[in-house]
């Protein structure tokens, strides 16, 4: 019995590869990078004002008591005032253009995961201006009002030393007996750690072992609080000489500094300040002299420095 001669619907002109002409099949994802997520927004003083360039903080001086004279006239004692002004940098943008050729010819959706990954990145570079503004508080030498407090830094003698659990944890606390001692509320503090020094307290055994009061799972590779600050842990901790560049520009450079020693931040709510002009939004309008869709992602706000007392740095000698 002969064999049947069979059409081939893949090949192209009955030759070659018999697949080539059939579609491939998507799981209907489109597998972009994972999201970097904001993790100062909520624990920072944050500002929206509707017009302008700027906005004023205003700063009260903290006051003392005395005993009073039998017969002495109370006529009340001044007040330190002062402010800190917060400027709003340039508009900053992220976009993408998407010819109409390329979409008629992909057969999947890329434009959903286009605004996705420029919204993204605006909230990266947020986080990062946030905590390099809370690194430069922490270095402020100077207080916002006479008989106020300036900022601090725990250091400690070798990079190693941020890799030991337990010496890691001890600067923590030390961190946190920083703050008590300035007055700083014990409520909305955080500390602020890349992974490598948030997973090495992970593997210290007082900081997640319930019997001390830990907080965290090593299961899990987490740790919640220790001396009664929440640990955050991010990838935008900065750790470079940042001296100038094309996102500064737009800034008036005023988030530079050199932090090759910077190993962590431990601040309060009040540490850094956000007045936002513009909020976080993406638009996409189709351009029929370019034949195809921009899609911007934009914002226009500006950090800065409002309480130095109440930020701590963790860093290298």
């Amino acid at each position: 019995m002969a064999n049947a001669t069979a059409s081939r619907s893949g090949q192209i002109n009955g030759a070659g590869d018999d697949s080539t002409l059939f579609l491939d099949v998507y799981a209907g994802e489109v597998l972009a990078s994972f999201q970097d997520a904001n993790v100062t927004l909520d624990k920072h003083l944050v500002r929206t004002i509707e017009h302008g360039k700027s906005a004023t903080f205003p700063v009260i001086g903290k006051k003392t008591a005395s005993y009073h004279t039998p017969g002495a006239e109370i006529t009340g004692a001044a007040f330190n005032h002062n402010e800190k002004k917060i400027i709003v940098d340039d508009l900053l943008v992220s976009s993408s253009f998407i010819a109409d050729i390329d979409e008629a010819r992909v057969h999947y959706d890329v434009r959903t995961a286009y605004s996705f990954e420029d919204g993204r990145a605006l909230a990266a570079q947020m986080d990062q201006h946030v905590l390099q503004v809370g690194v430069l508080a922490a270095r402020t030498t100077a207080a916002n009002v006479t008989g106020g407090d300036a900022g601090s830094v725990v250091t400690e003698a070798a990079a190693s030393d941020f890799q030991d659990p337990t010496k890691l944890a001890e600067a923590l606390f030390g961190a946190a007996q920083t703050l008590d001692e300035k007055n700083i509320p014990a409520e909305d503090r955080y500390a602020f750690l890349r992974p490598a020094e948030y997973y090495t307290l992970v593997q210290s055994e007082k900081a997640i072992n319930r019997d001390f009061g830990g907080e965290g799972a090593y299961s899990d590779g987490t740790v919640f609080r220790v001396a009664g600050m929440t640990i955050v842990k991010t990838t935008h901790l900065p750790n470079a000489n940042i001296t100038t560049g094309t996102v500064a520009a737009g800034t008036s450079d005023k988030y530079l500094g050199d932090f090759t020693k910077t190993a962590g931040l431990v601040m309060h709510k009040s540490a850094v300040g956000t007045v936002k002009l513009m909020d976080l939004s993406t638009e996409s309008d189709y351009d029929l002299r370019r034949q195809g869709t921009l899609i911007v992602a934009k914002y226009a706000v500006g950090h800065g420095v409002l309480r130095p007392e109440s930020a701590v740095e963790l860093a290298l000698f």
